[in-house]
C-alpha cells in the first residue's frame, strides 16, 4: 500500500512503544501512534493525557487534551497536577514531545525563533514538554526532518535533552537515567550515543541515504556502526491508522504518497 511520510512516522512511532508500560501523549501524530500500539501489539498500553486523562481506550482521535475521550472507559479523569505529579514519581516510562528546533543532544526550542524579545517566529512555549522531557525516563520526538530545525544551536531552550552533553542532567538536577530515547523523522530514526550522548543515525526509511540525512542537518551527524532499514507499515496498521484512528485525516492527509 502506499504510504505518507506522515503516516511512515506514526507506524514507527507505534511499534517502540511496548505492551504494559505508561506513555504521555498530545493530539495529532503522537496519539495517533499510541492508538495504532493500543489497537494492534499494545493493548494494554497505559496511556495518559496532560490535563488528566488517565488511562483510555480511545474510541476516536480527540481533537485536544481535554477532549472528553481522552477519559473514555479509563481509570480516572484527573488534573494536570495529578499527571505531572505522576512523571516526578518516576511513573511514566515515554513521553512523546516535537518542536521548531533540535540540537545534537536533544534539547528542544518550542518557544521563539529569532531573539526572544524581538523574534522572528514566536510559538506557544512549553507547556508540560518541559516537566515531560524532565521526568518521563525515555523522550520520543518527532518531527520533520531539515536544516531550519535540527540546528547547531538553539535560539532558545524550552525542554532539556542530554543539555550540554554526559553528565550535565545530573548535575542540573534531574534524574539519572532520562533523556531523549529516539527521534523519528520524515527520513529516519535517531537514537543518542550512550557515552557522548550525541545524535546518531540508527535507521535510515526506504529510499533515504545518510547523506540525505546530512544534507538535511545541520551539525555533523553520524551513524550507529550497522545502520538498518525502516519496515515500512504494513498493510493492516495502515487500514486501521485510516479506518479507525484517523478516517476524517486530520493527521494523516497533508501530504504526498512516499512509497508502495
Amino acid at each position: 500500500m502506499v504510504y505518507t511520510p506522515t503516516e511512515l512516522m506514526i507506524c514507527v512511532a507505534a511499534r517502540l512503544l511496548e505492551d504494559e508500560v505508561t506513555v504521555s501523549v498530545g493530539t495529532g501524530a503522537p496519539c495517533a501512534a499510541a492508538m495504532l500500539a493500543q489497537r494492534t501489539h499494545a493493548p494494554r498500553l497505559f496511556i495518559v493525557f496532560e490535563a488528566g486523562g488517565v488511562a483510555p481506550l480511545l474510541p476516536s482521535m480527540p481533537i485536544s487534551v481535554g477532549d472528553s475521550r481522552t477519559a473514555h472507559k479509563g481509570l480516572a479523569a484527573g488534573s494536570m497536577s495529578d499527571v505531572l505529579e505522576a512523571c516526578q514519581r518516576g511513573l511514566v516510562d515515554y513521553t512523546f514531545l516535537g518542536g521548531a528546533q533540535i540540537d545534537r543532544y536533544g534539547n528542544l526550542n518550542s518557544t521563539v525563533v529569532g531573539d526572544y524579545f524581538r523574534p522572528q517566529v514566536r510559538f506557544p512555549g512549553s507547556g508540560g514538554a518541559n516537566d515531560f522531557a524532565s521526568f518521563c525516563w525515555r523522550t520520543l520526538i518527532l518531527m520533520t526532518h531539515d536544516r531550519r530545525r535540527f540546528v547547531e544551536s538553539l535560539d532558545f531552550l524550552t525542554t532539556p535533552g542530554f543539555l550540554t552533553g554526559p553528565g550535565s542532567r545530573e548535575a542540573a538536577g534531574l534524574p539519572p537515567d532520562g533523556g531523549p530515547y529516539k527521534v523519528i523523522t520524515d527520513l529516519a530514526v535517531m537514537g543518542f550515543h550512550q557515552e557522548t550522548k550525541r545524535m546518531q543515525v540508527e535507521s535510515l526509511h526506504p529510499g533515504v541515504t545518510l547523506e540525505e540525512v546530512q544534507r538535511n542537518t545541520g551539525f555533523a551527524i553520524a551513524g550507529v556502526p550497522t545502520i538498518s532499514r525502516t519496515e515500512p507499515p504494513g498493510d493492516r496498521d495502515l487500514r486501521i491508522l485510516r479506518e479507525e484512528i484517523d478516517p476524517h485525516r486530520y493527521v494523516i492527509g497533508r501530504d504526498l504518497p512516499c512509497g508502495k
